[in-house]
């Protein structure tokens, strides 16, 4: 009997650890004493981001939308359609939302976005795509990962990846030396916008 009670009782020391271990305290946002839960977003498959936007991100068993800030009293707008999350703010004080989504993904940001990542990112395929300065901290976990970085965006990425396709217009704004890829191809889009218009002024010829 004492060996049966030390067993249940080791069984619910190790179930406690793990709970505590899964539910994370919230990410540290400025001035977040203004909080607006969306709940009834549903599925979140794919967000995109514009303006001036810092998004946290993190893996979670339901989907979930929280806007540290008067959400509905600024110009601002949180909408899913089609497992389609847009975020769009475009005011001087930047607009911070935390998502937690079961099945992300891919996550495409605009202007002066940020995307953090809260925790690791575990996935079996993950894409990001930045375009003008936007700005990503990603630590993930995946199988496959596409990444894509143009113009003046900057990508910081960590973690554990078996296929990592990258594609930049400057490496320099690539910044991949905590991320353990096990097979990576790399390609310089500006050095294919020159070779096409190498190309096209030869047949002109």
């Amino acid at each position: 009997m004492k060996t049966t009670f030390t067993t249940i009782l080791t069984a619910l020391v190790l179930a406690v650890g793990s709970i505590n271990l899964t539910y994370a305290a919230a990410p540290a946002v400025a001035n977040n004493q203004y909080v607006t839960v969306l709940t009834g977003v549903g599925a979140i498959n794919k967000i995109e981001v514009h303006g001036n936007v810092e998004l946290y991100i993190s893996d979670g068993a339901t989907d979930q939308v929280k806007v540290y800030n008067k959400y509905y009293a600024e110009s601002a707008l949180v909408q899913n359609q089609n497992g389609v999350l847009s975020i769009s703010s475009y005011k001087a004080e930047k607009l911070v939302v935390w998502v937690t989504a079961y099945d992300l993904r891919s996550i495409t940001a605009y202007d002066n976005a940020e995307v953090k990542s809260f925790g690791n990112i575990s996935k079996i395929e993950f894409e990001l795509k930045l375009h003008d300065n936007a700005i990503a901290h990603l630590n993930l976990n995946a199988f496959a990962a596409d990444v894509t970085v143009n113009d003046k965006a900057k990508a910081c990425l960590s973690g554990t990846v078996n296929d990592c396709t990258l594609k930049y217009n400057n490496i320099d704004n690539v910044d991949q030396k905590d991320l353990i890829a096990a097979h990576e191809s790399k390609l310089e889009t500006n050095r294919v916008i020159e070779k096409k218009a190498t190309i096209d002024d030869l047949a002109d010829l």
